[in-house]
């Protein structure tokens, strides 16, 4: 496999994702604890030079005439003046207890009215607890009064060391004094706070992007997930998109080839089921037609001979007589249309197409109902607004949709008024579209979708095969036809015709 198609993998693109969210946490992190780092180690090293200036700030005031104050002031770096160093005084103070300087102002000499100079006691200030910054083995018979015993301080507590220093003015002390190294600690503790709070800033930057780059990967399986449920209730049509060139985009791809292939199966499954349904009404009415046609026409004519030859004299009796040849002529003559509509639907069309005047049929078939439509009431009409292209179709294949869709709908208006219209218009140039609408008792909602499977029939004396034959007559010239219709409010037939070619 090449590299290339390695890479456009799921897999690899996953994993490289994940690679570098660790990459970038781990190298983000790193970044800020080598910044805290040089940070804590340029705050030790200001601590030691602080401490360092100290004691040469005290050896500097021993030869030198000017006060610690004075001298902090002409320092390059001032670091003592730093709230974050731990130096908060430098004493220099001679054997007597006497503080000849300090950094703090208010304890250095002042010289009173009479030109003799005030010195500020040791042992009046109040100091942490004090020690030796070396340690010697005859320093305690050598300390004078004010320096108490030196005493242990805890690492990090506050506290004062001194060491002495010997001058042509006799021996002084530097002390230097500490505060708690709770300062530092506090100041490093800010750092890992700041860096924790960065830390998790990076994770949580990190885990957004993770999981958008996640839902993006993942989005496909979650569309895969939908159309699988569509597909399992049926719906063969669903596609998902198969845009990416990765192993999803493969699934994806194979999911919509599977898709269309249980589609065409079904349509398949569908014409074999028709086709099974259409071979056996044609031995069913090659049957009939033979078992039954006979004796129906034998039965037709011995009526007639029986009207004919045998009808009574006595003129009440032979209406009677004559009605119920009448009747009986009825009712063979419906048996024998009823063999007729298996037939046309069992046996393959034989269309001769024609030149057609829609206006001129649909007035043939509003003509058949003429009668009946007067006795109940029943308002016909034809609406044209413009002039319709010629129509290719078979005149009488034809004539045999509208006529069973003006019956229908004469069936279906229960009572007495109402109407039925047929309108013709164009859809586009290239078509012609027939409305055939009554005012009848309407069609269930759940039946709309099988008026016109064959053998479907809401009639009592129906054989369900009438909108089978108007549907498939109107598939053999090309064209569409749908139903529309609200249970006690009517229903409308749309019948979509192709218009001749010019």
């Amino acid at each position: 496999m090449k590299f290339s198609t390695q890479i456009q993998s799921f897999r690899a693109r996953l994993l490289l994702l994940l690679a570098l969210m660790l990459g970038l946490t781990l190298g983000i992190q790193y970044y800020f604890n080598l910044r805290m780092v040089r940070a804590n180690a340029r705050m030790i090293i200001e601590q030691e030079q602080a401490i360092m200036t100290g004691i040469a700030l005290g050896l500097e005031s021993l030869q030198s005439d000017q006060y610690l104050d004075e001298i902090i002031g002409s320092l390059r770096e001032p670091l003592l003046n730093d709230k974050n160093v731990r130096v908060k005084n430098i004493l220099v103070v001679d054997d007597d207890g006497n503080v000849k300087d300090s950094i703090i102002p208010e304890f250095n000499p002042r010289e009173r009215e009479d030109k003799t100079t005030r010195y500020v006691q040791f042992k009046d200030i109040q100091l942490l607890p004090l020690r030796s910054a070396v340690q010697f083995t005859n320093e305690h018979e050598q300390l004078p009064a004010w320096i108490p015993p030196s005493t242990s301080v805890d690492f990090g507590e506050a506290g004062a060391f001194y060491f002495p220093v010997q001058t042509d003015k006799g021996r002084r002390f530097i002390i230097v004094v500490l505060d708690s190294a709770n300062t530092l600690t506090n100041v490093l503790e800010r750092q890992s706070s700041r860096s924790a709070l960065y830390t998790l800033a990076v994770l949580f930057v990190t885990t957004l992007v993770t999981g958008f780059f996640v839902w993006r990967f993942t989005r496909p399986i979650k569309d895969l997930s939908i159309a699988a449920r569509k597909v399992a209730g049926g719906n063969f049509d669903v596609q998902v998109p198969a845009d990416r060139l990765d192993e999803m985009g493969t699934l994806a791809s194979a999911f919509n080839e599977m898709t269309a292939k249980l589609g065409r199966a079904r349509e398949l499954e569908t014409q074999l089921h028709q086709a099974e349904k259409g071979a056996v009404v044609g031995r069913l009415a090659a049957a009939i037609a033979h078992e039954i046609r006979n004796p129906l026409n034998y039965i037709n004519l011995t009526l007639d001979h029986l009207r004919s030859s045998f009808a009574p004299s006595d003129l009440a009796k032979k209406a009677t007589f004559v009605k119920l040849t009448d009747q009986l002529k009825t009712e063979v003559a419906r048996i024998n249309r009823h063999i007729s509509d298996f037939l046309k639907y069992s046996r393959p069309s034989k269309l001769e197409f024609q030149n057609v005047d829609l206006r001129t049929e649909a007035e043939d078939a509003l003509r058949l109902i003429e009668v009946r439509a007067d006795e109940c009431g029943i308002e016909t009409k034809i609406i044209q607004d413009e002039a319709l292209p010629v129509v290719m179709a078979d005149r009488d294949s034809l004539r045999s949709v509208f006529t069973n869709l003006v019956i229908n709908a004469v069936e279906a208006i229960d009572g007495e008024g109402g109407s039925i219209s047929i309108t013709l218009s164009n859809t586009d140039p290239n078509s012609v579209k027939v409305e055939i609408t009554d005012s009848g008792c309407g069609i269930a909602a759940g039946d709309i979708s099988k008026v016109f499977e064959p053998y479907f029939s809401t009639k009592d004396t129906g054989t369900g095969l009438g909108l089978a034959i108007v549907k498939k007559a109107v598939d053999d010239h090309g064209g569409t036809i749908s139903v529309a219709s609200k249970e006690g409010s009517g229903t409308t037939f749309t019948i979509i015709l192709p218009a001749k070619e010019n």
